[in-house]
């Protein structure tokens, strides 16, 4: 592996002084994400194993993504500050750590409470980790190709929701649920050791680089990102979560795993095509990707009885969706150079509450009006997007040419 030796940029964050564009390290990263996504995931295809198992109803063990979720939205902000000065490389092994204990803890756990506690730990270990793995990726490479590293590391997210989740749920079906777990916690234990004795490490941020959560809130472009992202990814939720009753008006609710596939194949093109680009053409990728989502959701409302453009929506919602986390994470990356984990953790935690309220969003809509209401009020939250990106020019989603 690369050797890497710190210097520093103009923005006073240490990178990779030369050589090789450092893949494997980033890889890490991306297998960091990987298992959170996967982690997070999991019981969702598992529900009716786990309900058996720990002798509770599928709404109860359905709670054990809630719990994670609320671990990560509760802990993301006081975490990353509570962190701000420790190095990088302990920080992001502790993260990891996290997961390889609370996986272990849920594969063996007897209770359901127990179970709830370790996906809570594992949910406050992600709400870290997703502050860290960005700013991690940019310090390791020059300013021209912190786009490219950025989208490098988050590969894991659409890789695990494409192939992981489906063959983790596939397998469970013949090994079980517990020792799927198993296996995640002991490739988390794998990962640990990679990242602490082959990552380079960074230090954390002196006295002077601290600063408060309302005075990262005010630089210039920070507030419309994080708009962005909420909007965007509340949008993405709402419909996602409720792809089944979705699918059901072009009577395709049987395909829903083929409807899947095309969104992670579309999803993982994305976050190859946004890699190549962002670095040049960030605020033209962030206006594409909300404006094939917008055209995605015109199809579903004008044409939702019809299979063929069922299905171009969902390939085109994937192609908007699969680089969104990369366009955002860099994009407050480049606001916020020298708070980038903070600035991190204010995004991971409008992500969370997107998470949270695209599901309650959509049952409120589903109950109220039917399935026919989604549409409509997934452009209101998409124009405003639009107009965000398109009216802040000069601070938020800037390309460095």
């Amino acid at each position: 592996m690369t050797h890497f030796h710190a210097g520093e940029n103009k923005s006073g964050s240490q990178h990779h002084g030369g050589g090789a564009f450092p893949l494997l390290a980033l890889i890490a990263l991306a297998l960091s994400g990987f298992i959170t996504i996967l982690t997070e995931a999991l019981p969702a295809g598992l529900l009716s194993q786990i309900a058996e198992g720990l002798s509770v109803s599928q709404t109860a063990a359905g709670q054990m993504v809630t719990a994670y979720a609320i671990g990560s939205l509760l802990a993301a902000i006081p975490l990353t500050r509570a962190t701000q000065g420790w190095r990088r490389r302990p920080l992001l092994t502790l993260a990891i750590a996290g997961f390889a204990l609370a996986n272990l803890v849920t594969a063996f756990s007897p209770s359901y409470i127990l179970t709830m506690a370790a996906r809570f730990i594992a949910g406050v270990s992600a709400g870290l980790l997703w502050a860290l793995l960005a700013g991690y990726a940019a310090r390791m490479v020059p300013d021209a190709q912190k786009g490219r590293a950025i989208a490098v590391a988050m590969a894991g997210t659409p890789l695990a929701l494409s192939v992981g989740v489906p063959t983790a749920t596939f397998l469970g079906t013949f090994v079980g649920w517990r020792t799927c777990f198993a296996s995640i916690s002991v490739a988390a234990a794998l990962l640990m050791i990679w990242v602490a004795t082959r990552l380079p490490d960074f230090p954390g941020q002196t006295t002077e680089d601290k600063k408060s959560l309302m005075s990262v809130g005010k630089l210039p472009g920070v507030a419309s990102i994080l708009f962005v992202t909420l909007t965007f990814v509340l949008a993405h939720n709402l419909l996602y979560t409720y792809i089944v009753p979705l699918l059901h008006r072009a009577d395709m609710q049987s395909t829903v795993d083929i409807i899947l596939l095309i969104f992670g194949c579309c999803s993982l093109a994305s976050i190859w095509l946004v890699g190549i680009a962002i670095d040049r053409r960030m605020r033209a990728l962030a206006i594409i990707a909300c404006g094939l989502f917008i055209t995605s959701v015109l199809m579903f409302g004008l044409w939702p009885a019809s299979r063929t453009a069922t299905y171009l929506a969902v390939g085109l919602w994937g192609l908007a969706f699969g680089g969104a986390a990369t366009i955002f994470q860099t994009a407050i990356a480049r606001a916020a150079p020298r708070q980038t984990d903070l600035a991190q953790s204010m995004l991971v935690t409008a992500w969370n509450l997107a998470i949270a309220g695209g599901g309650l969003m959509g049952g409120v809509l589903l109950e109220s009006g039917g399935v026919s209401t989604f549409p409509p009020a997934v452009l209101a939250l998409l124009i405003p997007c639009g107009l965000v990106i398109f009216a802040d020019r000069r601070s938020a989603f800037k390309s460095r040419l």
